[in-house]
């Protein structure tokens, strides 16, 4: 499997799901996956930001630039 093909999996296996996104800058936000396009800018829904490991604030729904991502990763649904 191709690096292209990895991704794209990966991608349409985190749509709708709990994710984390980390920025370059150190800040995590977490939140349901809404979309992602090919610059990698993010719409996620539920967000919380954490700064530290602490929560600062939560939003409804928050738009991420592609270019500040540092990662995005899974996460972990609440209760389960």
């Amino acid at each position: 499997m191709s690096r292209k093909e990895a991704l794209t999996q990966f991608i349409q296996q985190i749509h709708g799901r709990p994710v984390v996104v980390k920025l370059n800058s150190g800040v995590d936000y977490r939140g349901v996956m809404a979309c992602i396009d090919g610059y990698m800018n993010i719409a996620l829904e539920q967000t919380e930001e954490y700064i530290n490991g602490e929560l600062k604030n939560k939003f409804g729904d928050s738009f991420i630039r592609g270019n500040n991502v540092l990662y995005i990763s899974t996460q972990k649904r609440k209760g389960a």
